[in-house]
């Protein structure tokens, strides 16, 4: 019997010790996405949280509120995410560039004017990016760009006398004093009062991506698009450091697996979206003309005028990473 008994006891000792301590504990986080549904960086939002979910076998659950539905849309999101006010959220780098000097580098105007230059760049800065977020209490997990910024506009612009007065719609402070250059009257909008402000004649023009013209349906209120490469601004996603380090090392190395993923797939998306939507908004009737060469030197010496501002408040390491770049 004592045999018996202490061969249970054994045998009890060996399941204990080929089980775990304790269950995985399963942490649910809310992301807050700028864009609606249609906009790629949400769905790449949302097929983000798919692979955490997968790769961490459902113990790190992400859900993604789109529209800006949490009520953070702008300048304030570093601040929220810093606080703790939102877990995560996907934030245009430009639009917390007030914040952050490093964050403006990606929508400078016309430094990069390809994927593959937009990429090299984005890899340089990447660890300049990090330390940023870092300094504001969040980890960033990965970013990707919009296709390139064109100039979306009622009359054609030929010339660069085409652009006096007009009202146009900015998505930073780097592109309302390009814009303000050349002689156009830039104005900073929310996206979703952008359309409702075209119809009512506030604004007659945008700064923006042919894919951001297709979500809004521009060619109901507006007539061309002229591709000038003006920047590849990057959204990323950022974590609170406080909830990255409640994640067990487990989890952590699945959500970082899941972001180099996505941003890969971001990286693809970006590029064909940009082709199908230049295609979609031809189709819908919005001319699509690319930049006329009398334009380039005024476009080139606006943008140089903007740059040699950001370069003479740099720091060391940002001048270093731009003087590659900068022609």
């Amino acid at each position: 019997m004592k045999t018996l008994t202490k061969s249970l006891i054994m045998l009890s000792l060996i399941v204990c010790l080929a089980l775990p301590a304790s269950a995985e504990e399963t942490m649910k986080l809310d992301l807050n996405a700028i864009y609606g549904t249609t906009s790629f960086h949400t769905q790449g939002a949302m097929e983000f949280a798919k692979l955490v979910k997968q790769y961490s076998d459902s113990s790190v659950l992400i859900t993604v509120h789109s529209g800006g539905s949490l009520g953070f849309k702008g300048p304030e999101l570093l601040k929220v995410v810093k606080d703790g006010q939102i877990p995560m959220s996907d934030i245009l780098m430009g639009v917390v560039a007030g914040s952050s000097h490093t964050f403006g580098i990606s929508s400078l105007p016309r430094i990069v004017k390809t994927y593959d230059e937009a990429w090299s760049l984005y890899e340089k800065c990447k660890p300049l990016y990090e330390k940023s977020a870092a300094k504001w209490n969040q980890k960033m997990l990965y970013a990707a760009p919009w296709p390139p910024s064109g100039l979306v506009t009622k009359k054609a612009v030929d010339v660069i006398t085409d652009l006096k007065g007009i009202k146009i719609r900015t998505y930073d402070k780097n592109g309302a004093e390009f814009l303000r250059t050349l002689g156009a009257s830039p104005l900073s909008l929310p996206w979703g009062e952008v359309y409702a402000s075209l119809r009512t004649g506030m604004i007659d023009s945008v700064l923006t991506s042919a894919e951001s013209s297709k979500n809004g349906k521009f060619w109901e209120v507006l007539n061309n698009f002229t591709e000038i490469n003006y920047a590849y601004p990057l959204n990323m996603i950022t974590i609170n450091m406080d909830y990255w380090k409640a994640l067990s090392a487990k989890q952590q190395k699945a959500v970082l697996k899941a972001a180099e993923e996505t941003e890969a797939l971001q990286w693809k998306n970006s590029k064909n979206r940009n082709q199908e939507a230049l295609k979609i908004i031809l189709e819908k009737g919005i001319k699509v003309s690319g930049e006329k060469p009398e334009m380039t030197a005024a476009l080139d010496a606006a943008a140089k005028k903007i740059i040699d501002v950001f370069m003479k408040k740099a720091k060391k390491n940002e001048r270093k990473v731009l003087e590659t770049f900068v022609k």
